[in-house]
């Protein structure tokens, strides 16, 4: 085939609000049944094979861990490395293929995600990562398809960027390749998007993958390799593979072939893992591409001018939404003495009205949090914060006896450096600090106090005060919001990351991300070549 070919322009999807009696609720409600019905038994996905290992690890939904839904096949060291042997068998057929053909196979997976399997994934994802039914559709179909839809975008647009110069009688062009190797694409269990934009995204540009999604993601991790493969994605591309990380590392980061990783999790893990590469560099056939997107200290930073409802609405929504397991949510929050009577009354008010409970009751807006570590590491916060006398406005409480609940909770912080205004705590635990300094004085407080550089938002109506802060907070966040919460980002709208603690800001969602994933190859043609060395100024 030849041709310039034109892929259909991307638009983002539309999201359904599955209100009362529409037939999007029904279809939802319909799926959660039919899932909560049965027990799945998930194998891993090797060179197009199910793989079943007989040990199993049985999965229950956060909300309701008495009720078994599914259980996955864990592998060990020998299925990495069948997954790399699988691979590197595909690479040459799928890096040779022409990318239009990639491409309609990542454009079909984004019509069926909006079609067939929109309520099997956004099910999957309530039941298994407790996320309610329009956290689940702006995550596991909305977000999902638009990454598949704008980086097949990206990709042409990135194959269509040419040398604009040539000098006569020569032709210059680039030539676009595929990473020398596999990559590893591991990821996390709190965005179903996240965990298919990471190896799809670097597969569509003609690389090949080993996938190990988080333990608490692996039941709608197999719901997306079920659209893949039904997308047409030949064998061996996409390898989802189930092992623990120290299995999963052994084998990869010593492979001669390990041409790059794409990661969303812990900064902690994330520089262990970048210490190891460092380390077996001189093993690798090319320097590896170290991808990143890790842990993050949000910011709400309020100036006197702010209007009391936006403080509000941004606290309740970027600091409880999905519990606070976004990297983005809301964590520390400044809010000028002065207009604390009033946003404290309006606030305490809101929090009272949040129905905390199972998500298959779409009436509640805050669910269970993953799982039992997270539960202990969140709830010992909260234990530690009443043990030194730190106020609670909202909140407190947990319990661990049908699900992993914990309340929404508000701190009021006895200073701006209290631990929880400093560290990571990754769930439903928000943090208040009242300040008296002037506004300018917030600024070196507010970049200094965390190690991260991932979300942040000001919110006011003073325009000269809101200029300052975006320049003074240039480098303390990635994706920076004036007069919203700092959640929410869409694809090819807001491209996503952040910098510093918080990982490479290679954005997900734009075309600078793609670009990590091929190796640009120069090409110059002369037509009519020299056939003598002497130039000109030799001439006596």
């Amino acid at each position: 085939m030849t041709g310039f070919f034109h892929i259909p322009k991307a638009i983002n999807e539309p999201v359904k609000d599955y209100a009362k009696g529409s037939t999007e609720r029904t279809s939802l409600q319909a799926a959660l049944k039919d899932a909560r019905s049965e027990v799945r038994d998930i194998p891993m996905y090797i060179n197009g094979k199910e793989i079943r290992t007989g040990n199993t690890i049985d999965i229950f939904p956060p909300h309701d861990t008495h009720h078994k839904i599914g259980q996955f096949h864990r592998g060990d060291a020998s299925h990495v490395q069948d997954a790399i042997n699988s691979a590197l068998a595909a690479k040459e057929d799928w890096e040779t293929m022409p990318w239009e053909q990639r491409a309609a196979i990542f454009l079909k997976a984004a019509d069926l995600l909006a079609g067939p399997y929109r309520y099997k994934i956004n099910s999957a994802t309530m039941l298994a990562q407790s996320k309610n039914a329009y956290q689940a559709e702006i995550d596991a179909s909305c977000e999902m398809i638009d990454f598949l839809r704008f980086n097949v975008q990206y990709m042409s647009e990135i194959y269509n960027e040419q040398p604009g110069a040539n000098s006569p009688g020569i032709w210059n062009r680039l030539e676009y390749r595929a990473l020398e190797g596999f990559v590893f694409a591991l990821t996390p269990f709190n965005f179903t998007a996240i965990a298919g934009n990471l190896p799809t995204s670097a597969a569509m540009m003609g690389n090949v993958i080993v996938w190990k999604p988080a333990d608490t993601q692996v039941y709608s991790a197999q719901v997306l390799m079920e659209v893949f493969k039904e997308a047409g994605l030949p064998d061996g591309v996409i390898n989802l593979v189930y092992v623990d990380g120290p299995s999963a590392g052994n084998v990869i980061f010593n492979h001669k072939d390990f041409a790059g990783i794409h990661f969303t999790g812990s900064t902690g893990v994330f520089r262990h893992i970048w210490n190891t590469i460092g380390t077996n560099i001189a093993k690798y056939r090319s320097y590896p591409r170290i991808v990143g997107e890790t842990g993050g200290k949000d910011f709400i930073l309020a100036h006197e001018s702010a209007d009391i409802d936006v403080i509000v609405t941004a606290i309740v929504r970027g600091g409880f939404e999905f519990q606070g397991q976004k990297c983005s949510a809301a964590s520390r929050v400044y809010i000028p003495r002065n207009l604390w009577p009033a946003v404290k009354e309006r606030l305490v008010k809101e929090m009272a009205t949040l129905k905390v409970g199972p998500t298959e009751d779409f009436t509640n807006f805050v669910n269970a949090v993953i799982d039992k570590k997270a539960f202990d590491k969140i709830s010992g916060y909260i234990d530690q914060a009443k043990k030194d006398g730190v106020e609670i406005l909202c909140g407190g409480g947990y319990d661990e006896s049908k699900g992993y609940f914990i309340e929404p909770t508000i701190l009021m912080a006895p200073d701006h450096k209290y631990r929880t205004m400093c560290e990571e705590i990754f769930g439903p635990v928000l943090t208040i600090s009242l300040y008296d300094e002037s506004w300018e004085d917030m600024f070196d407080i507010v970049d200094g106090t965390s190690e991260y550089a991932l979300t942040g938002a000001i919110i006011g109506q003073d325009r000269y005060a809101l200029a300052q802060a975006t320049k003074a907070l240039r480098h303390s966040a990635g994706n920076f919001y004036i007069n919203d919460k700092p959640t929410g980002a869409v694809v090819g709208q807001q491209p996503f990351g952040g910098g510093r603690g918080s990982g490479t800001n290679d954005k997900a969602g734009a075309k600078v991300n793609l670009l990590r994933w091929v190796s640009q190859r120069t090409i110059k043609e002369t037509f009519v070549p020299a056939k003598d060395y002497r130039y000109p100024f030799h001439e006596e």
